[in-house]
């Protein structure tokens, strides 16, 4: 998922997409911890795509206090 995609959500599509996101790194861990994961590089994408949320949910936070 890219930056610009992520800054076009709302706050409550921000949130939906994060719990999500979060649900998917619970079952790639759940595979992990199984050995039945197949594509490892998910895990860092779906990772570095939760930070991604997070970042833009706090600066969209940030710009609506000032």
């Amino acid at each position: 998922m890219k930056a610009s995609d992520v800054r076009a959500l709302s706050a409550d599509q921000l949130n939906d997409e994060l719990a999500k996101l979060k649900k998917e790194q619970f079952n790639l861990r759940f595979q992990k911890a199984t050995g039945q994961l197949e594509k490892t590089a998910r895990f860092n994408e779906v990772r570095k795509d939760i930070a991604r949320i997070k970042t833009i949910a706090r600066q969209k936070a940030a710009d609506a206090k000032a």
